[in-house]
């Protein structure tokens, strides 16, 4: 295995020169992508409609196309689902990848073509472990097994003449691997791909205790259970007592901050390290290349471009959207993205910032509909982060899970936001815990703390101790286990709050 692990390390490296090219000539990246995809669709169904082969330039291509989201879509996506071709991208679709729904469906179901795989997630994932071993040449990552937390996934026969495949990407990602990756993963597809989750977190965890496990990528909330239900096997007190050489957890999906402190227990070693990536149904955007860094560099020849929408802008009819080489540090803005998959001026849902223009690289700051905003406050998921990972350093206490909503003026009461926070390790005084998070919270946003001022608009938070599988419970009644469901942290209106409190009562 040592020579093994030599040998993928070398080859892991090779790639940097190619990241390294994107690097220094971005925006010309950028741009040989747009004319590539323009090229390609061109004589597609919205290929013709938009008259892609007319097309000359990034300006024209704005002023040409809408930005849609998945409701304009959708038509289109159910006409590939039931067989049709050639709509929104020239080569075949027969996979599916479920994401989170909208306001009208419980699920969206984004086209992922072969051309996705390969040159996006496939390639994403092979520059992620590039960077690292890079970064690490002395790593021992291939001498061992890699956990994947997948998904599941379903065939779908349509009318007796078709099928298509659907389900979380991750599961997608893993039925298309090549066969020899499967030698170095752990557990096997049978297992991994299993659809009732309760049942599958046991059998991972009593396969994996067999192998000498290196890495692990997944949700960290998921895999929090995962690793937990290992260490009740065991019996031992942390994970590098059951796989002795593990050495990355590649993360993502959501915030690290709440979940650090926990992992840290569990693996409590120097030699640890963790990665963050930026992937989703959608494709592959980011990787942390700078271990002790907050950031994700963006990845710029994955057969995406990049459009950017100011916050404060991307409800209008008529949004205006901007360039890579046009945005600006420290500013919110929505993506979206036009892909080798068929997604043409998408807008995702994502919020970032950029925090350094050369290179290029961002921080995730939320959902565009993942904010409180009731009193003027916008408060966004960065915000809400940052402030909870404070409070728990400052009160020695830990997060499991959280969300928070809105509580509404009215003639008997001042607005606030109400906090449901389930804890793994609780603080002592709930009251300081309050205080330290209200007071981080102003000092990261000013429009909060001008809220607060005298109590005059808004009142101090109101946090409520959550029963311990609170959340858990409520993703299970909504049939939403799995790494591809996130308990959604911030919203503006009290929908999910009161579904919540409704249900512990």
């Amino acid at each position: 295995m040592e020579l093994l692990n030599t040998v993928i390390s070398w080859l892991m490296k090779k790639r940097i020169h190619q990241i390294e090219l994107f690097l220094k000539y971005p925006h010309d990246v950028q741009r040989e992508w747009l004319k590539k995809l323009l090229q390609s669709a061109r004589d597609t169904e919205w290929g013709q409609r938009y008259e892609f082969k007319s097309i000359t330039s990034p300006e024209v291509f704005r002023e040409r196309l809408p930005v849609v989201d998945y409701v304009v879509l959708k038509p289109s996506i159910d006409r590939l689902k039931q067989g049709e071709q050639n709509i929104l991208w020239p080569t075949e679709i027969r996979w599916f990848a479920k994401s989170s729904g909208t306001t009208t469906d419980k699920s969206k179901f984004i086209p992922v073509s072969e051309e996705a795989l390969e040159e996006c997630h496939f390639k994403g994932g092979k520059d992620l472990l590039s960077i690292y071993c890079n970064n690490r040449p002395d790593t021992n990552l291939f001498s061992g097994k890699a956990i994947g937390m997948g998904g599941t996934h379903q065939i779908v026969e349509v009318s007796g003449q078709s099928i298509y495949y659907q389900g979380d990407l991750s599961a997608i990602l893993m039925q298309n691997l090549p066969f020899w990756v499967e030698f170095l993963r752990t557990p096997n597809l049978s297992i991994a791909l299993m659809d009732e989750w309760e049942s599958k977190i046991e059998k991972m965890a009593r396969e994996t205790i067999q192998h000498d496990v290196t890495n692990i990528s997944g949700v960290p909330s998921w895999t929090l259970l995962l690793v937990r239900r290992v260490l009740e096997i065991t019996g031992k007190e942390h994970l590098l007592e059951v796989w002795p050489n593990f050495e990355l957890f590649i993360h993502g999906g959501v915030s690290f901050l709440p979940y650090r402190e926990q992992f840290r227990r569990l693996f409590p070693s120097d030699r640890m390290h963790y990665l963050e990536t930026y992937n989703a149904s959608e494709g592959f955007f980011a990787i942390q290349d700078r271990e002790d860094a907050d950031d994700l560099l963006l990845m710029l020849d994955y057969g995406i471009y990049y459009e950017f929408i100011e916050v404060g802008d991307f409800t209008k009819e008529y949004p205006p959207a901007i360039s890579l080489e046009d945005v600006r540090i420290n500013t919110n803005y929505a993506l979206v993205i036009t892909t080798n998959a068929g997604l043409w001026r998408y807008m995702i849902g994502d919020t970032v910032q950029f925090t350094s223009v050369n290179p290029y690289r961002i921080k995730i700051t939320g959902r565009t509909s993942s904010f409180i905003n009731a009193f003027g406050e916008e408060l966004i998921v960065d915000n809400a982060e940052k402030a909870l990972a404070i409070a728990c350093s400052r009160c020695q206490c830990n997060i499991i899970d959280y969300t928070a909503a809105p509580v509404y003026i009215d003639e008997n009461q001042r607005g606030a936001h109400e906090w449901l926070i389930e804890f793994e390790t609780p603080p002592n005084e709930m009251a300081f815990f309050t205080e330290i998070f209200d007071n981080a919270l102003k000092s990261l946003n000013s429009d909060y703390e001008a809220k607060r001022y005298h109590n005059m608009i808004l009142s101090e938070p109101v946090i409520r101790v959550m029963p311990r599988h609170t959340f858990y419970d409520w993703l299970k009644s909504k049939g939403k286990l799995g790494g591809q469901h996130k308990v959604p942290r911030l919203y503006n209106s009290r929908k999910y709050i009161d579904e919540i409190l409704q249900m512990i009562s």
